[in-house]
């Protein structure tokens, strides 16, 4: 085994021994505030979890909606307090489950939803006006959240109360994960379109949750994980004021979403850094008047890269580590992975497990008892200085490009990703990182573990669901309904209002997505 480099994820060298002067020339009034003061480095509210811990928000999303109906409902009686949905592929990229280009993912990866049908079982007997639903859904999240909107209205649910959050970051999914369909600058429109909807309608609801958590499942580091995120959230704003919206009107309800890693420290400095870099964008660039717009309030989900098919039962602890980073740096919500997510998806064994994780961080460890647990750590905040000075370099270089958007066009954070995704591989294969029962600490023994069975009978069943509500509906109206969402594609007007109208009338996911794919056309990656 080579002997360790002392240095971050982000390439940050560690001293021996940090003091005072490790801090010469800080200012902790300016830089750092109280806790709930601005610029929020040490937390985004005064008390922080003294009065109320984060959301235990566990993902869970697999097959049909009634099967994933009924893990919301084991969660939530194991003490989960909001709800977090994973969406299969299909339903990600626009393609009902009878579609040709569907076939062999329906369900796979998340749940099937092609139709107000589905979301009506997804949620079926779930308390809409109490529980929280965060929706990781991206290119069709306005469709997602209309249909939601319209389930609860169903029940008798007042739209404005209902909270929640719908991704609805679709930039990232250039630069990192892949499930657009519509050219950036045409996505944009339908993100602005959720921004202006969700505030006449939905005012209660998160209209975005900006996520790095992609960026560095990527391969990112901590550092490219903020400054390509945050640079993507000043690209978000623009566009939002260039329609005339006022900046308090809609970045209250903008969150984020980050991915809580094993280097410990480094992560609690990437959260600080990122909040007080944000306050500080919101407050000197946009001119934000109103203090809850200057808030960075995320939700963190423990790093799924880093869990290991060896020796899986170690995950449980990367997780519990990983979720105490995110604790420590102050997160809003979390979910805790499953240790057996590198061999399948998690069952409910494992799923039970994770929140466990998670609720014997928040009742037994004591770190909750105070606001800032890390305050007056020198190691701390030199750190989280370092962490912010490279990445405001990074989001200087962003700017002199022209934003976020010509930085994906011109591949610049795509190459960056991988660059560093490589220099980590390799420092693996090099025995530079260890990566326990990986590269290290290897174990002969093979066991066996219990693995979520994968039911082959899913998608035939959700085609033939699909199909059948193609004969029933009223099919002249739906296309009337289509005809509209077409022309106001065309010729401008918030799309969220005829498509609204289609899907209430019964066409499905595919539909709608296929008449935006008409006007929009879609993007291909260059080569």
């Amino acid at each position: 085994m080579k002997k360790r480099k002392h240095k971050t994820a982000s390439g940050i060298e560690i001293q021996a021994l940090y003091g005072p002067e490790a801090l010469l020339g800080f200012d902790p009034a300016t830089e750092l505030g109280r806790p709930g003061e601005f610029p929020y480095t040490r937390g985004v509210y005064t008390s922080m979890y003294r009065g109320k811990l984060w959301t235990m928000r566990q993902y869970a999303g697999f097959g049909t909606a009634k099967e994933t109906n009924e893990r919301f409902k084991l969660l939530l009686e194991a003490g989960q307090t909001g709800l977090s949905c994973a969406f299969d592929l299909p339903t990600q990229m626009g393609y009902d489950s009878d579609s040709p280009l569907a076939m062999g993912e329906v369900g796979r990866v998340g749940v099937a939803i092609d139709s107000l049908l589905d979301m009506r079982d997804l949620m079926n007997e779930i308390p809409m006006d109490v529980v929280s639903t965060s929706m990781t859904i991206n290119a069709t999240a306005a469709v997602l959240l209309l249909l939601y909107q319209i389930v609860a209205e169903e029940k008798g649910y007042d739209s404005t109360k209902l909270s929640g959050t719908v991704q609805n970051d679709i930039l990232k999914e250039y630069v990192a994960r892949g499930t657009y369909i519509y050219p950036p600058r045409q996505s944009m429109r339908l993100a602005t379109d959720i921004f202006e909807y969700c505030q006449r309608h939905m005012p209660a609801w998160n209209t975005i949750s900006i996520s790095g958590y992609h960026i560095r499942e990527a391969g990112s580091t901590a550092v490219q994980e903020i400054a390509f995120t945050i640079a993507n959230a000043i690209e978000y704003v623009k566009a939002a004021v260039e329609t005339g919206m006022d900046v308090d009107d809609f970045a209250p309800r903008i969150s984020f979403f980050w991915n809580a890693h094993s280097n410990l420290f480094e992560e609690v400095a990437k959260y600080r850094a990122a909040r007080r870099i944000w306050a500080r964008v919101m407050s000197e660039q946009f001119h934000a008047k109103n203090s809850k717009s200057m808030l960075m309030r995320f939700h963190a989900q423990t790093a799924g890269s880093t869990l290991t098919a060896q020796q899986p039962e170690v995950n449980i602890v990367r997780v519990a580590l990983q979720g105490l980073s995110a604790i420590l740096g102050g997160t809003q919500s979390l979910h805790t992975n499953s240790f057996d997510e590198a061999l399948g998806l998690p069952t409910n064994r494992s799923a039970k497990l994770a929140l466990r994780t998670q609720q014997v961080l928040g009742y037994e460890s004591g770190i909750t008892d105070t606001a800032d647990p890390l305050a007056g750590s020198y190691f701390v905040e030199s750190l989280t200085n370092e962490v912010e000075q490279r990445t405001l370099e990074y989001l200087e270089v962003i700017e002199k490009m022209g934003g976020a958007v010509q930085a994906i066009e011109n591949g610049f954070m795509q190459q960056a990703i991988e660059r560093s995704a490589y220099e980590y591989a390799r420092e693996i294969d090099a025995q530079e990182q260890i990566v326990v029962g990986v590269n290290a600490f290897l174990d002969g023994e093979s066991d066996t573990f219990e693995v979520f069975p994968i039911n082959e009978q899913v998608e035939l069943g959700q085609r033939e669901r699909t199909q059948k509500l193609r004969e029933q509906r009223n099919n002249q109206e739906v296309e009337v309904k289509l005809t509209k969402l077409r022309e106001v594609a065309i010729d401008g007007g918030n799309l969220l209002y005829p498509m609204k109208d289609a899907l209430t009338a019964y066409a499905t996911l595919g539909e709608v997505s296929d008449v935006l794919r008409e006007v929009f056309g879609t993007f291909s990656p260059r080569r």
